[in-house]
């Protein structure tokens, strides 16, 4: 298994594949969280399952604060970028660009999402979507240096007005600042279940993976590893989120036992294409 992601920043010419093995319903619902009467409406929960290589999806849901359950059904590592598609276009004209060399167009907005988790675990983001087309997306790649979209991992959702009561967003008790290139957390973390609110404050796509080390690893053995991926990792994925440049917040949450972990940036730099962790964006912090 590989933990190095796929640049956000699209600049190969790979051939986007269909759209393919995704269901038109999966397990999920797009319905607000009951609550008691007069109390806050929770956001609705959408459940993904992702495999290899296609995303178990559903092919519409109702606009607004959104909780998406990423579920890893693969036998390695995938995420879900959601991708706004703007000024009319759709999923075959986002596949039509992705031929070209460069940067995605302007009107593919990267919203956000769930970030990578192990197999057979799962990861959680909540943000809110408004009305429109939208594309799921895994950028992850593999040994063969193959980003999972252009295997097939590409699923068109429409997100139809929001219904009913607007929901509240999640309570967060920890925030996280992105920048170049940082992250900026409001409090340390401790043991036990935590919400994280996370803003882009750069000028750049950043991201927050978050990975548990092995015993007795440290960060440098995980970098070591990434450059040169022998034996197992020395570290599980466990999620975070994907943040966009729109300015609007990704909620996670994350159990956390005591041990050694890690924020990181995987997204390639504007200008020297270097990943954000090259240019010390890393943050490595223990929990007793």
């Amino acid at each position: 298994m590989r933990l190095v992601l796929t640049p956000l920043i699209l600049t190969a010419s790979v051939l986007l594949a269909g759209c393919t093995g995704s269901k038109e319903q999966a397990a999920s619902s797009n319905t607000p969280v009951a609550t008691q009467a007069g109390a806050p409406v929770g956001p609705a929960v959408v459940t993904v399952h992702a495999k290899d290589f296609a995303f178990d999806a559903p092919a519409q849901i109702s606009g607004g604060l959104t909780t998406f359950k990423l579920v890893n059904d693969g036998q390695t590592f995938h995420h879900m970028v959601i991708v706004r598609l703007d000024s009319g276009k759709t999923v075959a004209d986002f596949q039509e660009a992705m031929k070209k060399q460069g940067p995605p167009p302007a009107w593919a907005v990267f919203i956000g999402g769930p970030n990578a988790p192990d197999p057979t675990k799962e990861s959680n983001a909540t943000l809110d979507l408004r009305a429109g087309n939208y594309v799921l997306l895994c950028l992850v790649d593999g040994p063969d240096g193959v980003p999972h979209f252009a295997k097939g991992m590409v699923h068109p959702l429409t997100v139809g007005p929001a219904t009913g009561v607007a929901a509240t967003a999640p309570t967060a008790d920890i925030t996280i600042g992105l920048k170049e290139y940082g992250f900026d957390l409001s409090k340390p973390i401790t043991a036990g279940a935590h919400t994280f609110e996370v803003r882009n404050a750069g000028a750049q796509q950043h991201e927050v993976e978050l990975i548990k080390l092995a015993p007795g690893k440290k960060v440098e053995d995980l970098l070591k590893w990434m450059q040169k991926p022998d034996g197992p990792p020395p570290g599980s994925g466990v999620g975070g989120a994907v943040v966009g440049l729109t300015g609007a917040p990704v909620y996670f949450t994350a159990d956390f036992t005591a041990g050694d972990f890690v924020f990181i940036c995987f997204i390639p730099d504007a200008k020297d294409q270097k990943p954000h962790f090259a240019h010390g964006m890393v943050h490595s912090f223990t929990v007793n």
